[in-house]
């Protein structure tokens, strides 16, 4: 699977990729709430590099999803660096964040995200439609993937027609439409029964043999220990790397 889809890294997640793709330092993140003041992150030091397969673990609290959301350019840290492929994201303006987020990062998260109204086709397409491609590219490319997911038979069904698993196809599909520089993934298997689960890591590990870089928060202890690199967070602060 993903064999024609790769962006770029070649067989990078077999070779470790020699390039710092996301850099991430002295990351702080600190909600107020009237006064209650919680620090989410304190302190935390990542480098992600092109073509690594990444998992975080930790328990619920922990500052994972935190994590994941300022990577992603969803939230945006109380202190520290961020630079995304050597730029520094904290100096971006909102035009350009939206820019990342569209094209740059693909999400897939645990509740699937699909607009119930659109087709699965529609989902896959709609990102490309934002990204300005044009309607015979996009339509293409929106079926070559959902082909490559093993959704060919089902492109015309609306999430509420779909098993689970067969949404969280379609969510991965979307996420690589705009060939992103780096998959997130929250929890992909956390509302999947435990086959469908299966099928979704091994979705993951082709993306990952195609080139591409994946960070996954997981409580799913498969995705944990299949992952060549895991990550692990306690109390807003990385305390294992390996």
């Amino acid at each position: 699977m993903f064999g024609h889809f790769g962006n770029g890294a070649g067989n990078g997640g077999k070779n470790g990729g020699n390039g710092a793709l996301v850099e991430l330092a002295g990351i702080r993140k600190v909600y107020e709430t009237g006064p209650v003041t919680v620090e989410a992150l304190s302190g935390v030091d990542l480098t992600l590099r092109a073509g690594e397969f990444v998992s975080v673990v930790g328990p619920s609290g922990s500052g994972k999803s935190t994590l994941m959301n300022i990577v992603g350019c969803l939230d945006t840290p109380t202190g520290g660096s961020y630079r995304l492929k050597g730029e520094e994201v904290g100096r971006f303006t909102l035009d350009r964040l939206a820019e990342v987020r569209n094209r740059r990062i693909g999400f897939v998260f645990q509740n699937f995200n699909l607009l119930p109204q659109l087709s699965a086709f529609e989902n896959v397409e709609l990102p490309l439609l934002f990204a300005g491609m044009a309607t015979r590219a996009r339509r293409e490319r929106a079926e070559e993937l959902l082909t490559e997911v093993g959704l060919a038979d089902r492109m015309r069904h609306k999430p509420t027609e779909l098993s689970g698993g067969q949404m969280q196809r379609v969510a991965i599909a979307r996420a690589l439409a705009c060939r992103p520089d780096l998959i997130l993934a929250d929890e992909p298997t956390g509302n999947l029964d435990s086959s469908s689960g299966r099928d979704i890591l091994h979705v993951f590990e082709d993306l990952w043999q195609a080139g591409h870089t994946l960070l996954v928060i997981t409580h799913d202890p498969a995705i944990a220990q299949r992952a060549p690199r895991s990550v692990t967070v306690e109390d807003g602060r990385i305390v294992a790397d390996n």
